[in-house]
């Protein structure tokens, strides 16, 4: 990849790590989505992903953290369940149809889910899960994440405003602290396995790291929850149609 190349995916990969760091994501979903349009294998966009999820991931829930929104006895459930599912996923290898398959209707569920639902009171009948649908949705959530290659929190974050067992801001802290715990252990079973495949990461390690900084800021400290919820709903559309786009082939 010559210069011009790089700077534009350097770029790239900033703009997408400030707008997910901003409601606590790795941004795992974005950069495969980014990466899709370059000279990159599936495995070697995986492995990426995961990597620049770590570091971002890692940057977003340090500020939300120290911001007052993290609750580890609430997150601790789903990390639990998520982790050893997150290693099995890793060491899964599928078919390129299969991948963008499964990341398109995960995302497009999503996607349409918290669409409909931005006008809801946001923080009305906020009540957390008892342990057994945390362990569910983290266990699947986990292997899921594990297969195509993100962290998670494109589907947990979601998931939990629309189950009403958190508001945006303290389902930020948790998806960033879930992202960071499954990103480490999907990347892990992928090394193991011998599926990962890791190219020339600098540059888009530097961007990544200040778009994480930048968005993560603003998140944590400056935006509403609402602000957060429809930032959320604009990632989730965003990665739906570029994995379309990749499943169909377009």
């Amino acid at each position: 990849m010559d210069f011009s190349g790089i700077l534009l995916l350097s770029c790239l990969i900033l703009i997408v790590a400030i707008l997910y760091s901003s409601v606590g994501h790795g941004g795992a979903s974005g950069y495969l989505a980014v990466l899709s349009f370059f000279a990159f294998s599936t495995q070697e966009m995986a492995t990426t992903a995961l990597i620049l999820n770590i570091l971002v991931s890692g940057i977003s829930f340090y500020s939300y953290m120290k911001a007052g929104h993290f609750s580890f006895s609430f997150t601790l459930p789903f990390i639990v369940a998520s982790i050893p599912f997150a290693f099995i996923g890793g060491m899964l290898q599928v078919t390129n149809k299969l991948y963008f398959f499964l990341l398109t209707l995960v995302l497009l569920v999503a996607a349409f889910r918290m669409a409909i639902s931005l006008k809801e009171d946001i923080n009305k009948d906020i009540k957390p899960p008892s342990k057994f649908p945390a362990f569910m949705s983290g266990s699947s959530i986990g292997l899921l994440s594990g297969i195509v290659g993100v962290g998670g929190g494109i589907f947990l974050s979601p998931f939990i405003i629309l189950m009403k067992w958190a508001n945006p801001k303290v389902t930020a802290g948790t998806s960033a602290f879930f992202i960071l715990a499954n990103s480490i252990s999907g990347l892990t079973g992928r090394f193991i396995a011998g599926h990962a495949e890791v190219g020339s990461l600098f540059p888009l390690v530097i961007a990544s790291f200040i778009g994480g900084l930048v968005g993560s800021h603003l998140g944590a400290n400056i935006f509403t929850s609402l602000t957060i919820r429809r930032l959320l709903a604009i990632v989730l559309v965003i990665a739906s149609i570029k994995a379309l786009i990749r499943f169909l082939g377009i």
